[in-house]
């Protein structure tokens, strides 16, 4: 629930991230031809366009080993802190589906924020930064537990803060992402960097369940804040040149975001993107992780842990979807499987809905929509992430990032707040339905647009001119 590390995995349209989801933040940026050619991790990378392995490339590796590890802690997360306040606190619908606006909720200031990190140095200290911000406060939540002081307004501060470390963190994350790695290794690097995700929703939350029926859901969000930590230590190995920041002759944030956001909404490829992530976004957030839960615990009657083992044997299918990702794009074009993906994310989630009968046979069908959700956002993630990564020049980089991310998951509390309104006045299987319904409608965005005729990231060249 809280916004994790997804800053590495996370695509447009992701959820928790996204997520953080989300998730799923979103992977932005440009080849080296952006100006910053001569920009390169301080050691691999030479190596890695040679041989073609990133395995091979330090920088690279560390990143996504810091990366795979905070994901770990995410899952953990994702499970106990939606049981904190459905248990300990004793939370509603609406209250449940509130934590999840406010986890997304700082997204509103990605423009801002997008505009401010781009004119700032040291981006790889400021993700470090966040990384250990984002672990204290996670630790405040098991220590008002253990105190007898733990209330639903500290659970949601807690939650606010994680989000807005998040957002600062994914708009550095995004030209740390094309120093490390050359146009060619975009879509290999987005599939390494999901895969890692997905297998995290394989461990994580069967993890989270049994940490949670073993010591309690807020003592088991102590995994994750040590996660963050782990992740900082591996990120202060990284060494990676970083380009001095241009200097903007005194223009403001402001200026920067309004420059973000109307690259974006010019260029036809990001405008039409916007629009189908934006939309699958709201829709999907009606849902929401705190939901599922809450649909699994009071609809399926289902025990912690058999929610977090049905959770994570069902996002086997992220896993499969970011290794599949590449191959798919190679055999029907880049632009076809991210529509296929904008289908196939949201569509599984009326699936639910038919979950009945002895718990194995609610347990498997919630647990194959989630394999099926997973299959089609990593079709989509890490295909569009590539897309995007090639579209947007180095200079504006967490400015588009920030804008794109106002507007993309700044629709994310909305969704939550409605989906809370409407589980409460409807149910929760009408709820997902809805979800399904209007989240495959988001392809309509793609139809028109020239996404679905580019076969690969070469074929960009024709637009990275700003259609004016």
């Amino acid at each position: 629930m809280t916004p994790g590390r997804d800053d590495a995995a996370r695509a447009a349209s992701g959820r928790a991230a996204s997520d953080g989801d989300a998730s799923v933040r979103a992977v932005f940026g440009r080849a080296a031809s952006d100006g910053d050619a001569s920009v390169r991790a301080a050691s691999g990378r030479e190596a890695s366009e040679r041989t073609g392995s990133l395995w091979r490339d330090r920088p690279f590796l560390l990143t996504w080993v810091s990366s795979a590890v905070s994901q770990v802690g995410d899952r953990v997360s994702e499970v106990a802190v939606p049981l904190i306040a459905v248990t300990a606190l004793d939370a509603s619908a609406g209250q449940v589906a509130w934590l999840t606006a406010l986890a997304w909720a700082p997204n509103l200031l990605g423009m801002l924020l997008g505009a401010w990190v781009d004119g700032r140095a040291g981006k790889r200290r400021l993700i470090i930064g966040c990384d250990v911000f984002r672990a204290a406060v996670l630790l405040t939540l098991p220590a008002a537990y253990l105190w007898g002081t733990l209330t639903t307004a500290h659970l949601f501060a807690v939650v606010l803060l994680c989000g807005v470390a998040s957002v600062l963190a994914g708009c550095a994350f995004t030209p740390l992402f094309t120093w490390l790695l050359p146009r060619s290794s975009y879509v290999d690097a987005n599939s390494k960097f999901s895969a890692a995700r997905s297998a995290s929703f394989i461990a994580g939350p069967a993890m989270g369940g049994g940490l949670v029926q073993a010591l309690t859901a807020p003592v088991a969000v102590v995994v994750d804040a040590v996660s963050f930590l782990g992740s900082a230590l591996l990120l202060r190995r990284v060494r990676v040149e970083e380009p001095v920041p241009e200097r903007r002759n005194r223009r403001g944030v402001w200026h920067g975001a309004r420059e973000g956001l109307v690259f974006v909404l010019r260029h036809p490829v990001l405008r039409a993107s916007l629009g189908c992530t934006t939309t699958i976004n709201f829709f999907t957030f009606l849902t929401g992780s705190g939901l599922v839960v809450l649909f699994a615990d009071r609809e399926l009657r289902l025990p912690p842990g058999v929610i977090g083992l049905t959770l994570g044997i069902g996002a086997s299918g992220s896993l499969a979807g970011a290794l599949l990702a590449p191959w798919v794009s190679r055999r029907i074009g880049i632009g076809r499987a991210v529509a296929v993906g904008a289908v196939l994310f949201p569509a599984p989630f009326a699936l639910a809905v038919v979950a009945d009968g002895p718990m194995w046979a609610r347990a498997g069908v919630l647990g194959g929509a989630q394999f099926l959700i997973g299959l089609g956002v990593m079709l989509f993630d890490v295909n569009l992430n590539s897309l995007m990564a090639a579209a947007i020049p180095g200079e504006m980089r967490s400015r588009v990032t920030g804008a794109y991310s106002t507007v993309n998951y700044g629709v994310g509390p909305l969704g939550a707040v409605v989906g809370g309104a409407l589980a409460t006045g409807v149910g929760l299987r009408t709820t997902f339905v809805v979800a399904a319904v209007g989240g495959m409608l988001s392809v309509l965005w793609l139809l028109p647009s020239p996404i679905p005729g580019i076969r690969g990231l070469d074929s960009m060249e024709r637009y990275e001119t700003v259609d004016a």
